[in-house]
């Protein structure tokens, strides 16, 4: 018999005749990234043990709602770890440091790895663009197929090919429909702007979710892999994002019924911690606990309450494990700029502002990091001096960044920060170079971006007009035949929302290559 459990979160348990496989298992009682975010609803009512005592494990990407050290220095010392192949090392190293003795293996893109002698396998599928350090899973078991999609934003075209790969069927598909993005409730928007932009990115990600799984076909379509919940009181103020009508993140109940309503011939399903899919006759079991929870308004703040109540000390314990730092704090964080700034001028060029960094608590102050095509300057802020975007956070959390404990995005996923820009224009090369952090990473997303093939078109209509425009999205590949539409003059891509005019090609709500467009036809 072929099961996939799930586990809270984007954790599930393979289950084949031959092996048990777990993929992206977050259970550590500490939560993740800085002890801010904890599994909604929680699963800690699971065995531990027995969930962790696996053949395999697979990890899609470093973030710590899908490595989770904790979960991962629990495992047996037979299983092994199985990690996507990426141009940088830093998960391959913080995997292994995490693994101990255990074995892990980097998993190339599309190609099968066996997982027994009975013709079982697994393949990671990256995003195309290695700007982002995301993959699925395509887990074959005892002829049953199972695509783990984790957070990786598949181009419809990715998904058609694993449903090939699996013999024309997937059995299951479990996608991201909730997002948990910093943008925009860590940046200081009025409210009226705050609930419109978070009303556009709930409707955005529930779109591109119908989109694949309508391109796609599934026998199970299934929305999971969160959203969080906040139980510190430092940033329990944003568990208004789970508001299932305001809320900036999708839960998977919402999703599930609005995806229904949209896609009413697809079988759809949601799942909780426990529940068990039996991949053979399609029966469900329900997990006794879990059937007592409810992602309603009405339950949420008293089961937050309580739930906070239990996590109290464990959370001032991972706090208490972050101390204020000591002196020196601007010369080590003009250090650490400097590093960045020499290790891709294709990024520092593509970036081309000023950052500035208000940093509170002990030995902190207001600093500048100006990046152009020439260098990096670091200094005091200038009174009066222009900046595109500020970062408010704590010294603590960015001495955390300047040792080495956490890394820029771990720190940007925490929420324990605020944001502002102006104008108001994502800088995709600014997140890449704080995330990526490392020569090999950043010189494969310059080949990437400066090497697309733009000689394959499309045509597209706008008022009476026809444009030819390059078929792929020149953010991450996005098949624009398929994964875009044309309104108020402008091509939106639904991967990512990036949006081009149609008139010039150049976007207009994020800092991106342009869109290769010819003049009108007619």
């Amino acid at each position: 018999m072929s099961t996939v459990t799930f586990l809270g979160h984007a954790g599930i348990a393979v289950g084949g005749a031959a092996f048990r496989l777990l993929a992206d298992p977050w259970l550590a009682p500490t939560g993740a990234f800085l002890g801010a975010w904890h599994q909604y609803p929680r699963n800690d009512h699971l065995d531990a043990r027995g969930v962790l005592d696996a053949d395999w494990v697979a990890v899609s990407h470093e973030h710590l709602d899908h490595f989770d050290p904790w979960a991962i220095g629990r495992l047996p010392g037979r299983t092994r770890i199985l990690i996507p192949k990426y141009p940088g090392p830093v998960f391959r190293e913080r995997m292994v440091a995490a693994a101990g003795s255990r074995q892990v293996i980097e998993i190339p893109a599309w190609e099968k790895f066996p997982l027994d002698n009975k013709g079982s396998w697994i393949t990671a599928i990256p995003e195309l663009s290695p700007m982002c350090h995301d993959a699925a899973f395509l887990v074959v078991v005892d002829g049953r197929a199972v695509l783990h999609c984790n957070d990786a934003r598949l181009t419809a075209a990715q998904a058609r090919r694993a449903k090939h790969l699996a013999g024309g069927r997937l059995d299951v598909m479990a996608l991201q429909a909730s997002g948990a993005s910093w943008h925009p409730i860590c940046y200081e928007y009025p409210p009226a702007e705050m609930a419109e932009v978070s009303r556009g990115k709930r409707v955005s990600k529930l779109r591109a979710a119908q989109r694949l799984v309508r391109q796609t076909g599934p026998e199970l379509a299934v929305p999971f892999a969160g959203p969080p919940c906040f139980l510190d009181p430092e940033v329990a103020r944003l568990n208004w994002v789970l508001d299932q009508e305001t809320g900036a993140f999708c839960d998977p109940e919402m999703a599930t019924r609005w995806l229904r309503e949209r896609l009413p011939s697809q079988y759809w399903e949601h799942f909780l911690p426990g529940d068990a899919l039996d991949l053979d006759t399609g029966a469900i079991t329900r997990d006794p606990v879990s059937a007592g929870f409810s992602y309603s308004d009405a339950f949420r703040p008293e089961y937050l309450e309580r739930y906070a109540a239990d996590r109290a000390a464990t959370v001032q314990g991972v706090l208490a494990g972050f101390p204020e730092p000591g002196p020196g704090l601007f010369d080590r964080f003009a250090a650490h700029f400097d590093y960045l700034g020499g290790l891709s001028d294709y990024f520092r060029g593509r970036i081309d502002m000023t950052v500035r960094f208000e940093i509170t608590g002990p030995h902190g102050g207001v600093w500048d990091v100006a990046f152009s095509p020439g260098g990096v300057k670091v200094g005091e802020a200038a009174p009066g001096a222009a900046t595109d975007y500020r970062v408010t956070t704590a010294g603590r959390w960015l001495d955390a960044v300047l040792t080495g404990r956490i890394a820029w995005e771990d720190l940007l996923i925490s929420f324990r920060l605020a944001l502002y820009r102006d104008p108001d224009v994502y800088n995709d090369h600014l997140v890449g170079l704080l995330k990526h952090a490392n020569a090999p990473a950043l010189a494969a997303v310059e080949e990437y971006e400066t090497g697309r093939d733009e000689t394959e078109r499309i045509i597209v209509q706008y008022a009476g007009r026809s444009f030819d425009i390059a078929r792929y999205c020149p953010h991450a590949g996005e098949d624009l035949s398929v994964g875009a539409v044309v309104r108020d003059g402008q091509v939106h891509c639904l991967a990512h929302n990036f949006a081009y005019d149609l008139a010039t090609g150049k976007c207009v709500n994020a800092r991106s290559a342009d869109l290769a467009i010819r003049h009108p036809l007619t």
